[in-house]
């Protein structure tokens, strides 16, 4: 299971309040196929809500402890029948292992418009590309060389 530390939790707790629940877990319990797709969400989102009907308070944390220990997800918050959960998404992982490696980058272009609302693009830049102040790419010029240095 993944422990998190209060702030995150506290940080989680705050960007869950107004997701909607993505899994119902029915009266019959806990199944394969509810788990399935508990893990394909928390693949595609992160961060989840599942709602978990029956009236036994112990049964839904039981549901809440299982999920958490067989998928390897944090615990986040239980409230009545709605369970958070968290696990960060695979896409993520792979970004922070590659850290400052180069290659492809994600960025947010905003170009505002004064009678329209402001368009937002995602684009992904290579390492030789950056983005002018009014959003075009553009490959990085090479670097000028001195003509001393070059003499002698």
């Amino acid at each position: 299971m993944l422990t998190l530390t209060p702030a995150e939790r506290s940080e989680l707790r705050a960007q869950a309040h107004a997701l909607n629940p993505v899994v119902i877990v029915g009266e019959g319990g806990l199944s394969e196929s509810v788990l399935k797709e508990i893990d394909k969400s928390l693949d595609s989102h992160g961060l989840i809500k599942v709602r978990v009907f029956g009236d036994d308070r112990e049964a839904r944390i039981a549901i809440y402890e299982a999920i958490c220990a067989q998928l390897k997800a944090a615990p986040v918050q239980h409230i009545g029948k709605l369970l958070v959960l968290y696990r960060p998404k695979k896409d993520e992982a792979r970004k922070a292992a590659a850290g400052a490696k180069g290659g492809l980058r994600e960025v947010t272009i905003v170009k505002s418009h004064a009678t329209k609302r402001p368009s937002v693009n995602k684009v992904m830049l290579k390492g030789n590309e950056r983005v002018t102040a009014g959003g075009l790419v553009k490959k990085a010029k090479p670097r000028q060389r001195s003509t001393k240095k070059a003499i002698g």
